[in-house]
């Protein structure tokens, strides 16, 4: 089974761990910046370099944006972060009793473009788990790892069947789980602890009821403009950014 990659960033990052058989598909009739993806394909080694016809690889990248290149890997990427998909009770099972941790709960982000841009700001932050539903939700594909310019590499993810049974769960591990909702405590009027888990929801409803019952904090982002709400990715990078600002 193959997982092909778009976008000029997502293929640099993916380029750095290609794993054997990998191949780069590049349309003869581009420029410059396919031939640095070229020459990090040669050095690479275990990548293979194929210059192919527009209409072609426009055929292979399934008619995608792919601006003269496509990367093709045969298996899931693998990264020196050693980011992987894994269950809930996994990553709790390896936390120390004293390690802290950050995970990321989305409740019906289904926007592929705002989880790129969320997995983005969480491999700058140093998310240590992501978790989303299986139903009702993106998941990670080529668009989400284009719009991430590669980060979806470096995140560990869960997807799950039940986001409220696994809230419960964390709970259970010692996790203060916070929901992001409008009327919650000023952001930063809140003190985060060393184990926590934050919930995001969808623009549209935002946190589902019965989530938003389990948390045991709610907070919101002060502002002051004239619309109701942030982006949801906006959202993210700004309650992620406090929050390890207050664990460094």
């Amino acid at each position: 089974m193959s997982n092909t990659i778009i976008g000029y960033h997502a293929i640099e990052e993916g380029l750095k761990n290609a794993p054997g058989g990998s191949i780069l598909y590049i349309a003869r009739e581009m420029g410059s910046k396919t031939e640095v993806l070229e020459n990090l394909a040669r050095m690479n080694r275990k990548t293979v370099v194929r210059k192919i016809g527009k209409p072609e690889l426009d055929r292979l990248a399934g008619n995608s944006d792919h601006r003269g290149a496509l990367l093709v890997l045969p298996s899931k990427p693998q990264s020196s972060s050693t980011a992987r998909r894994m269950t809930v009770c996994e990553f709790c099972s390896a936390l120390n009793e004293d390690d802290g941790a950050l995970v990321l709960i989305l409740d019906g982000i289904t926007d592929p473009h705002n989880l790129g841009a969320i997995l983005r700001s969480a491999d700058q932050f140093s998310v240590s788990l992501v978790i989303t539903p299986s139903r009702r939700s993106a998941q990670s594909n080529q668009t989400v790892i284009k719009i991430s310019s590669g980060a979806a590499h470096y995140v560990n993810q869960a997807v799950v069947t039940n986001l409220n049974r696994e809230i419960e769960y964390l709970q259970s591990q010692g996790f203060w789980v916070y929901g992001a909702a409008i009327g919650g405590e000023s952001l930063h009027a809140t003190i985060f602890p060393k184990r926590t888990a934050l919930v995001l929801g969808s623009e549209g409803r935002g946190i589902s009821k019965l989530t938003e019952k389990l948390c045991d904090h709610i907070v919101a982002i002060p502002t002051t403009g004239n619309i109701d709400s942030l982006n949801v990715s906006v959202a993210a990078g700004i309650f992620l950014y406090e929050i390890r600002r207050q664990q460094a």
